[in-house]
């Protein structure tokens, strides 16, 4: 039976076990030889990443044809108006070309661990947390569909990947998940 890594990823780690130009890497949170990330979280990102050993699952998890929904509360600056909650969820065209549509709610700041370093703020501009909901993963996606419609992320967290949640894992705190092989078709 395969296992699975759910992990909180920091803010500032790398999604790779190694370091790289003075950024940490996976590898000094944890050990786990032959894991991979099934998808990825840049350096600025933090929250859930999902580590596997088999190439199946990866696919699966992180394949683009599939589509497992990935969840993410994002704090951006400003306070969102109905017409940018409705382009975001419609869809945002990108360099890249259009992103599909997503799930996009207005959320009460979440229970969250505070970030090192915290989030810049400023006296006369207010922020505003958002629940985004995203069928595809396009590097730094989010952060590109918020600035488009005009709302800068300051803080993103992944908070579930398909079925696996975050839950109360503290950032660079881990769980080893069995996952049975009829889940995995």
């Amino acid at each position: 039976m395969p296992e699975l890594i759910l992990f909180n990823k920091p803010y500032g780690v790398l999604s790779q076990f190694t370091d790289r130009d003075g950024h940490p890497g996976l590898g000094r949170y944890l050990e786990a030889p032959g894991f991979y990330p099934a998808g990825r979280l840049d350096r600025d990102s933090e929250g859930l990443l999902v580590l596997v050993a088999d190439g199946a699952l990866q696919a699966r998890i992180a394949g683009p044809r599939r589509h497992l929904p990935k969840t993410y509360w994002v704090q951006v600056e400003g306070v969102p108006e109905e017409d940018q909650l409705a382009r975001l969820a419609a869809g945002v065209v990108l360099r890249d070309g259009p992103t599909r549509p997503a799930r996009v709610r207005p959320l009460k700041p979440p229970p969250l661990w505070p970030r090192d370093p915290p989030v810049r703020e400023r006296r006369h501009i207010p922020t505003s947390w958002l629940e985004i909901v995203l069928q595809e993963g396009r590097n730094r996606q989010v952060r590109r569909m918020t600035a488009a419609v005009g709302l800068p992320t300051l803080r993103l967290v992944r908070v579930r990947v398909g079925p696996w949640r975050l839950g109360g894992l503290a950032p660079g705190e881990h769980l080893r998940l069995a996952w049975p092989a009829r889940e995995r078709r």
